[in-house]
């Protein structure tokens, strides 16, 4: 047994498929339209009634497919079953199922797709009752056989290979989120030392001066207030960011130093160009840290992807609430079909969500792509 069919196998069912959407009614539409015109060029249909009860049987299943798909795939295929066996008893000669049944092929996809290793296992038998009843009713030679049985297993392996591909990026897509908070745990680490460390000073200095100057005890106190809510927020941040992994390895994290540096960087084209408006120093370190780490990310994109770019500009904005982020280059126009984020933009808007802020990645109004970012002073997050 290959590693893939043991993954399904062993894979719970695909959590939260959407019941139905606009594809599925797409499809629908489709369906009916063929069955119409099959029923008008078809006059010689024998059980022309029974047809009509399977095309809706069918409208049916692929409209819950997503939803139950081992049992959309039981009723489509048992339907069909049945009647080959009732036609095969009567004696009916031609075809007594539509052409348009040929979209009951969806519901394996369907099975393998969004069911669970169960309905998998229980869907393979099934399939094959309805291909077995079918020869049986109506024999072809073994090569037809042989395509018959084909063209029954490939919308199959179409939708393991979809399920496979899919798991495999949100897994990695994973690790992205989680390699960004342990980064993001570890640059906060210092700033908790420094708030911890100012509170004990200020604790001892108050508690030497209490007896002889009370006022200086009480400003001891509301010192300690401040950087203990400052460190409640930090800590708060950590403890969201360390959810899923236990250990982390601190290190030092960057400053608004850092951020002007990226113009001196890298060398050649496209330029790098570095733009602070307001003051970063009184910016929780958490979101200095946040706004170097998007920024690098963008200008390593930009020059890694952008066509003919012959400048980079990168702008801050700091004001009493929040700071904003831009990343933009003058490449050329990009195509502004949706395509799926890199694990960089992931990672991306990771932090930025962490910090209670947003990230919006997308091309740019005139050329280009652009990068912009929201995050609060104070990094608070949610």
């Amino acid at each position: 047994m290959s590693n893939a069919v043991r993954l399904i196998l062993a894979e719970p069912r695909v959590p939260n498929p959407p019941a139905r959407v606009w594809r599925d009614w797409m499809v629908v539409a489709v369906v009916v339209f063929l069955s119409l015109v099959e029923q008008a060029v078809r006059p010689d249909m024998p059980w022309r009634p029974v047809a009509v009860v399977e095309i809706a049987v069918l409208i049916g299943c692929l409209l819950w497919r997503r939803t139950y798909p081992l049992a959309t795939l039981a009723i489509g295929f048992g339907t069909t079953i049945a009647v080959d066996i009732v036609s095969l008893a009567f004696g009916v000669s031609g075809s007594v199922s539509p052409f348009t049944m040929a979209f009951v092929l969806l519901l394996p996809y369907s099975v393998f797709r969004w069911g669970s290793g169960r309905d998998v296992a229980i869907s393979i038998p099934i399939a094959v009752t309805a291909g077995v009843v079918g020869l049986v009713r109506d024999p072809t030679t073994l090569f037809e056989s042989t395509i018959g049985f084909a063209i029954l297993s490939f919308p199959a392996a179409l939708g393991a290979s979809v399920r496979l591909w899919t798991t495999s990026r949100e897994r990695e897509v994973d690790q992205v989120r989680l390699r960004e908070r342990e980064q993001l745990a570890r640059e906060l680490h210092d700033t908790v030392a420094h708030h911890v460390s100012a509170m004990v000073i200020r604790a001892q200095a108050g508690r030497v001066v209490a007896a002889t100057r009370p006022e200086a005890a009480i400003e001891a106190l509301q010192i300690i207030e401040a950087e203990g809510s400052r460190t409640l927020t930090e800590m708060r941040t950590i403890v969201g960011a360390l959810r899923e992994r236990n250990e982390v390895d601190f290190s030092p994290q960057v400053d608004a130093t850092d951020i002007w540096g990226l113009a001196r960087s890298v060398a050649g084209e496209p330029s790098i160009e570095v733009h602070v408006l307001g003051d970063l120093g009184g910016v929780a370190p958490a979101v200095v840290g946040a706004v170097y780490r998007i920024a690098q990310e963008s200008v390593t994109n930009a020059r890694r992807h952008a066509r003919n770019a012959t400048r980079v500009r990168v702008d801050v904005t700091v004001d009493a609430d929040q700071v904003t982020l831009s990343v933009r280059d003058d490449g050329e126009p990009v195509n502004s079909m949706r395509t799926l984020d890199g694990y960089g933009v992931i990672g991306m808007r990771e932090r930025a969500t962490l910090l209670g802020g947003s990230l919006i990645v997308g091309p740019a109004s005139d050329r280009g792509w652009s990068v912009n970012a929201a995050l609060p002073r104070r990094g608070v997050t949610a």
